[in-house]
């Protein structure tokens, strides 16, 4: 009964937020409450625990980086990487989207995919106003680079960090077996950028011009403030690469970055706080409350259960189960919840394979988990950030334009993935 109920919401929940008829943070909020009310999960399930509760390591990571791009702004470090990235690009809009794609997927991969995108997004609003070319698509092309990019790495999503921990994987094995499949998908993705969002690229002669004639270091306006901010920044994305030997989780760094920064300068707390992204913090609560109540009532587990039970003893039908399916599932939950669920199902395949012939479902599991995530808007995290930070400059990118997008790059991405791991470890 509970296992049906929380089908029921998570389906209707889903269907609304698709419909853009309600919004998604109302709609996270009222699906959450239902969990709760009609006992599908309780308090403690939903607020404390690791496997089926809020993931607060997200929420709070995301306000600390909200609150040190907040500052960063009052800097005008964003106008000038605008100016400066218009200038190299010399105008125009494909090899600006080329540049911008290529920054964030570097980027995601030493930093997480949320992080990078929450620098990211600011810059790529102001460059696009000063050549009069419309934001969306840049926007969706950089949320999406940044999940391919994080891909690379063992710091770069979520899932990786999950995965590793299980697997006993280090940062290395991630940079050896996914790294060199990820350059190739970067390249194939820029060239798919130039048929997707080809009615974007329109170069208008008289703003670059004008954009060519500024001098980008006049865009600094409290240089002070700057170099404190970019210390901070620094010291935070230091802290996140070498998370497995400082062991502090990346939302402490980020919320004590956040916290030196507006106790250690002039900006005031309402200042800081003021570009807050909350209705994205509290969607994402309620969406992991909902996904929660499906772990908690062991509909996530009894289907991947059952993928796994039809390919035990066949590897490479179980890598590709693994490939697929966690890409398809990993479109409509998040794919945290998914991959730490599907985690020990996958260790007990791995068992079955003599050394390391099983490793393949790892990076199976992987690739399915991250690619997957663009598929929909709500499909990763730096998907719903990005979507929130669109919408409250103006300019809301819709479900199914999105999605529009997110399925033919998510197809294309992971068909490529499949011959990788048939040619390399099959």
């Amino acid at each position: 009964m509970a296992a049906a109920a929380a089908i029921a919401i998570f389906v209707v929940a889903y269907a609304l937020i698709a419909s853009e008829k309600i919004h998604r943070t109302a709609v996270a909020l009222g699906g959450a409450g239902l969990m709760l009310l009609l006992h599908v999960t309780d308090a403690e399930a939903a607020f404390f625990s690791e496997e089926t509760g809020v993931d607060w390591n997200v929420v709070f990571l995301l306000l600390g980086m909200m609150v040190i791009v907040s500052v960063l702004r009052q800097t005008g470090v964003f106008e000038f990487v605008a100016i400066w990235a218009a200038k190299r690009a010399r105008g125009r809009p494909y090899r600006l989207m080329v540049m911008l794609v290529l920054i964030t997927a570097f980027a995601s991969a030493l930093l997480d995919n949320v992080t990078t995108v929450l620098l990211v997004a600011p810059v790529t609003f102001l460059v696009c106003e000063r050549l009069g070319l419309r934001v969306v698509p840049y926007l969706i092309a950089e949320v999406m680079a940044s999940n391919i990019g994080g891909t690379a790495t063992l710091v770069g999503d979520p899932p990786n960090i999950i995965i590793a921990s299980r697997a006993g994987l280090s940062f290395n094995d991630f940079l050896i077996h996914l790294a060199p499949l990820v350059l190739v998908l970067l390249a194939v993705f820029c060239l798919l950028c130039r048929v997707l969002f080809r009615s974007v690229f329109r170069y208008d002669p008289e703003r670059t011009k004008e954009v060519m004639a500024l001098n980008e270091r006049e865009a600094i306006t409290d240089r002070r403030l700057l170099r404190q901010g970019l210390a901070v920044l620094a010291v935070v994305i230091a802290a996140f690469v070498l998370h497995p030997v400082l062991g502090y989780e990346p939302s402490v760094v980020a919320l004590l970055g956040g916290g030196l920064l507006v106790a250690a300068t002039k900006v005031t707390t309402e200042d800081a706080l003021r570009e807050v992204e909350w209705p994205t913090l509290v969607f994402f609560a309620g969406l992991f409350v909902m996904v929660g109540g499906l772990v908690e009532t062991g509909v996530i587990g009894e289907v991947s259960a059952f993928a796994a039970g039809h390919t035990e003893g066949r590897r490479g039908l179980a890598a590709m189960v693994l490939l697929w399916g966690s890409a398809a599932i990993s479109a409509i939950v998040d794919n945290i919840p998914y991959v730490a669920t599907m985690s020990p199902i996958v260790a007990d395949l791995v068992q079955g394979y003599p050394g390391d012939d099983g490793r393949v479902l790892w990076w199976a599991l992987a690739l399915g988990a991250d690619l997957g995530g663009n598929a929909t808007a709500i499909g990763a995290s730096a998907n719903v950030v990005v979507l929130g930070i669109a919408a409250r400059n103006g300019a809301p990118i819709g479900f199914w334009r999105f999605t529009g997008y997110g399925i033919v790059v998510t197809i294309t991405t992971i068909a490529l993935a499949t011959p990788y791991l048939w040619i390399r470890y099959l």
